[in-house]
């Protein structure tokens, strides 16, 4: 067990650079720590997830936490990272998404903590009553443009076609206020982020040493990439969300359960609170036998416990069980749906499946599954043809509404892996649908 957050943020690979000194002041006292978080969505995703934990590990370990909600600086948009500049969002928007993002941080964060509770704040709240002529005389003439031009962030953009906006380039004043402010609020003398972000953390501790005389750190985190280069969290199907709303608890499992093994170890060290024992064990299960995915399962299970909770971890590893051949007995029908997205599906009338129900031969031929009545004849005395996974034996069986799942699904399958998903359509279905198509 590490004896200070600093210790444990080492053996977790957690430390990419940090300001001289910082070690010794997390080892010697408990400071209060600030990570800003910009509501450029409605929910974070799980490129926030380090951050978001890194803040977490600092409370447990005594530390005081605060979250910036960006109201303010989400107005102007951080160039760092970013190739082009962020559309501008309007402050309703803004405001909207915020409340999903305060929601999200509510569950990693303990605001209700003795000693240390955790606080949320939004920098609209100072940022948007700054009056201009003083902040450039008062903040903007300790920065230099040379030092600003200097910063990665800024310099990328300005090699690029696009270029970058004066709105962005001025972010870093922002940032380094937003520090000072927290400083003289509520002493915090400590600000955490990305690798990314280490020019305009640098650039807060600056100032508040002009200012303030006070000494404040700076620690950073490396940026997360997958073991093929691929920024963390980007899918073929986009951004792994934290909000169930926009990334269901199937697919995020399957997000972490997919990890590549050269990643399990690293993974299971950032997202989840798995001690550096049960990380080695897993790391020599990963080693010995691969094949049985123990690290990734494990990871799965840990970092959808601490988003979403045990009852998604439930869904989710009943949904996969369905997904490699498991009984669809006790499925519902919506997590049939989110399994077998991406299979063809066919809607038939409820009224075709009434007693005494529609041909199983004649079904299978309807969805395309075989060519013909006497193609479905032959795979089913083959063994080959399955309704719900159950095996279909009689050819001349059919199939009724009372077998459909929730009464609204059918799963075919022929073989192991071709499968075809029957939605059973009600009358009530295709009224709803006339009348959506009205003008």
């Amino acid at each position: 067990m590490a004896s200070d957050v600093y210790q444990e943020f080492e053996w977790r690979g957690m430390v990419y650079e940090g300001t001289e000194g910082v070690r010794d002041q997390l080892a010697r006292e408990k400071v209060t720590c600030y990570i800003g978080f910009d509501p450029t969505a409605a929910s974070l995703h799980v490129g926030s997830l380090l951050p978001l934990l890194a803040l977490a590990r600092m409370q447990r370990f005594g530390h005081t936490p605060i979250a910036i909600a960006g109201g303010g600086t989400g107005m102007v948009g951080d160039p760092s990272g970013k190739t082009q500049e962020r559309q501008l969002l309007s402050l309703e928007q803004i405001e909207d998404n915020l409340k999903g993002i305060r929601r999200q941080l509510e569950r990693f964060l303990d605001f209700d903590a003795a000693a240390n509770p955790a606080r949320i704040v939004n920098n609209a709240d100072w940022l948007a009553k700054l009056n201009l002529m003083e902040f450039l005389r008062d903040v903007g003439k300790h920065f230099t443009v040379n030092g600003m031009l200097a910063r990665e962030s800024v310099r990328r953009r300005i090699e690029s076609e696009d270029g970058i906006s004066y709105t962005e380039f001025t972010y870093s004043l922002l940032q380094a206020y937003d520090f000072l402010v927290l400083f003289d609020r509520y002493r915090c003398t400590l600000q955490l982020g990305g690798s990314d972000q280490w020019g305009n953390i640098v650039a807060g501790a600056d100032l508040i040493r002009k200012l303030r005389a006070g000494k404040a750190h700076g620690l950073v985190m490396p940026l997360v990439t997958t073991a093929s280069g691929v920024k963390f969290g980007k899918t073929e199907a986009g951004a792994v969300w934290l909000d169930p709303v926009l990334t269901s608890d199937f697919r995020f499992y399957q997000f972490w359960l997919n990890t590549d093994d050269r990643d399990a170890v690293k993974y299971l060290k950032f997202f989840t609170f798995l001690d550096e024992a049960r990380v080695g064990e897993l790391s020599a299960e990963l080693a010995s036998a691969p094949e049985k995915r123990v690290a990734q399962r494990e990871l799965a299970r840990e970092a959808t416990q601490l988003v979403r909770g045990g009852e998604a971890v439930a869904r989710a590893e009943r949904a996969s069980a369905i997904l490699f051949g498991g009984s669809l007995a006790d499925a519902r029908a919506d997590e049939v749906l989110e399994v077998f997205a991406d299979v063809p599906s066919t809607e038939v009338e409820a009224g075709r499946l009434a007693e005494p129900g529609l041909a199983i031969a004649e079904l299978l031929a309807l969805t395309g599954l075989v060519t013909s009545k006497g193609e479905a004849a032959r795979a089913i005395k083959g063994g080959g043809i399955y309704l719900n996974d159950g095996r279909v034996t009689d050819e001349r069986s059919r199939v009724t509404l009372d077998q459909a799942i929730d009464g609204r699904l059918l799963v075919l399958r022929k073989g192991q892996r071709s499968r075809h998903v029957v939605r059973v359509r009600r009358e009530r279905d295709a009224r709803d649908t006339a009348e959506s198509l009205k003008p």
